[in-house]
């Protein structure tokens, strides 16, 4: 079984990675704002079950790979370390300006879920990252890979539809926030980047 030390590092991360405005967080808002909280919900559910999907190809994609040789699941592992630093140190150096929700016409739950669920499953960057995040936090000696995958992915989507459910519920307050900061934005990739770097390092390091 997954260590707490471990559990707790991805919990902590992958709220951090979700607290910070992103597509994700802004669309959930802008629906929430243009739709009210009902619409704001189901596009967070939509993200969510996206995510899910990506979790699960992610878990018998990998396992399937462990299977077939350790050392193939261990180059996967630094592979992934190397993109998250990557994309950790392009996040950190782009020039961000002012941060803006995307505009949104007031649409029905259902149709906001749909959209939601295929914004985030057809996002080639979003499949990148899962492939590249979950297996830094997977240790074959500590148990089944499958299960120790569908335990983070579990976590993942029951946090994730718990931000964009407080997201949505505070959408007019938060909304009115960002509005207000909108220079924001200028430390949003330095953020992202540090978790990145960050975790990419710390995980490097660790396996050395």
């Amino acid at each position: 079984m997954i260590s707490t030390g471990v559990l707790t590092t991805y919990i902590l991360v992958v709220i951090g990675l979700m607290v910070i405005p992103g597509p994700a967080t802004l669309l959930t808002l802008a629906r929430a704002v243009s739709g009210g909280k009902r619409v704001g919900l189901a596009t967070g559910a939509g993200i969510a079950a996206g995510d899910l999907l990506h979790t699960t190809m992610a878990t018998f994609g990998l396992s399937a790979l462990l299977a077939t040789s350790a050392l193939a699941f261990e180059i996967v592992k630094y592979a992934g370390v190397i993109y998250l630093i990557y994309l950790g140190f392009k996040a950190f150096i782009e020039k961000s300006g002012s941060i803006d929700m995307p505009s949104a016409q007031a649409i029905t739950p259902m149709r906001a879920f749909r959209q939601g669920f295929f914004t985030e499953i057809l996002n080639p960057k979003t499949a990148l990252f899962f492939l590249a995040f979950l297996p830094q936090f997977i240790h074959p000696e500590s148990g089944s890979v499958i299960v120790q995958f569908a335990l983070l992915g579990a976590i993942f989507v029951t946090l994730s539809i718990g931000v964009t459910s407080l997201l949505a519920i505070g959408a007019g307050s938060i909304g009115g926030w960002l509005r207000r900061n909108r220079t924001i934005g200028r430390w949003q990739g330095k953020g992202i980047g540090t978790i990145y770097m960050a975790l990419g390092l710390r995980l490097a390091l660790q396996q050395q």
